[in-house]
């Protein structure tokens, strides 16, 4: 069936920067429609989904699905880097859309989960066989830390949302405990996203210059360029530090959610850090939890690379919504 306004949709993924929006036909992105737009030349979220429609040729929707880097509860989503809110009467408003959802961006992400191009992920821990029902989990490495888990039910796909970031760091030696403090200091608590985040790569690299008396310092992007030139940079060691605290916590995680559909690593850090986790100690660091050690190994993990895997998640879910709004026949 071609697209038409009883099947199109509208899909948006808003950040702190920019939002894109598209339009989807029923799971499926429509590529060529996504279009960028900088938050700051917006007056409003509103304003730049009129805009899009407009740009669009007014065309008309059935549903629009947007996700949003911040909380939502109650149907109404707060960007936390933004002074812009949503709901879903808003939304309606907005685009027409008969049917409207409101997600935070890590449960587009898990609502993709199914619906992406395989060739947009890489395997890190080969993933055991597994139900279809079985649960997986969604952890984001990027601006800030955050996990969402997946769980299928006889209603459908469940993406309840979470603040996994905010939890406390875990600390398994003196110098874990020091760099828990160092990270800690400007709030008097060190959680997890003041290390796992793009500003907890920079503190981690500060942290080894006070451990090393080096004053010097570096930005995130120049972090990984020296990376990649490999060798004992301070960088290098930061980095190092980074995926054995990124694989304690994801198996952490694992153990408190048991994802036997396998763990998915999404996220701007994740997918940069992707080609240093099985030599910086990522899988060593994973399934070092003493006697369920050997437990560890039932948990696949991979790295999502696919950029507009919100955009996915976000047309999978409206469009389940939308056929569950038809009348029965």
């Amino acid at each position: 069936m071609p697209p038409s306004a009883e099947t199109l949709t509208l899909v948006a993924d808003i950040g702190g920067t920019n939002t894109r929006v598209a339009l989807a036909h029923g799971t499926e992105v429509m590529a060529d429609t996504i279009r960028r737009y900088a938050n700051a030349e917006q007056p409003s979220l509103e304003a730049a989904l009129r805009r899009f429609l407009s740009e669009s040729g007014d065309v008309q929707v059935v549903g629009a699905c947007v996700d949003v880097a911040g909380p939502v509860k109650d149907g109404r989503g707060t960007l936390t880097n933004r002074d812009w809110t949503i709901d879903t009467t808003t939304l309606a408003q907005a685009t027409g859309a008969k049917v409207t959802a409101i997600l935070n961006d890590l449960q587009a992400q898990g609502h993709a989960l199914g619906f992406l191009d395989l060739s947009k992920t890489s395997t890190i821990l080969p993933f055991a066989e597994a139900g279809r029902d079985a649960t997986k989990l969604v952890v984001n490495v990027g601006t800030g830390f955050n996990v969402a888990q997946v769980f299928e039910t006889g209603t459908g796909r469940l993406v309840p949302p979470a603040e996994a970031g905010h939890v406390t760091l875990p600390v398994r030696s003196e110098a874990d405990l020091r760099l828990a403090r160092f990270v800690g200091a400007a709030y008097g608590f060190g959680s997890v996203e003041e290390v796992l985040s793009g500003r907890g790569i920079v503190q981690v690299h500060d942290w080894l210059g006070q451990e090393e008396s080096d004053p010097t310092r570096m930005t995130s992007a120049e972090i990984m360029a020296a990376m990649s030139q490999g060798g004992d940079s301070r960088a290098v060691r930061a980095g190092r530090i980074f995926v054995r605290m990124l694989g304690a916590v994801a198996g952490d995680l694992a153990l408190t959610t048991l994802p036997f559909g396998g763990v998915w690593l999404v996220g701007g850090l994740a997918r940069a850090f992707a080609p240093y986790l099985l030599d910086f100690g990522f899988v060593e660091a994973f399934r070092d939890k003493g006697r369920f050690s050997g437990f560890m190994e039932a948990f696949g993990v991979g790295v999502v690379e696919d950029d507009n895997a919100a955009l996915v998640g976000c047309a999978s879910h409206i469009a389940r919504l939308v056929q569950a709004a038809q009348p029965s026949a």
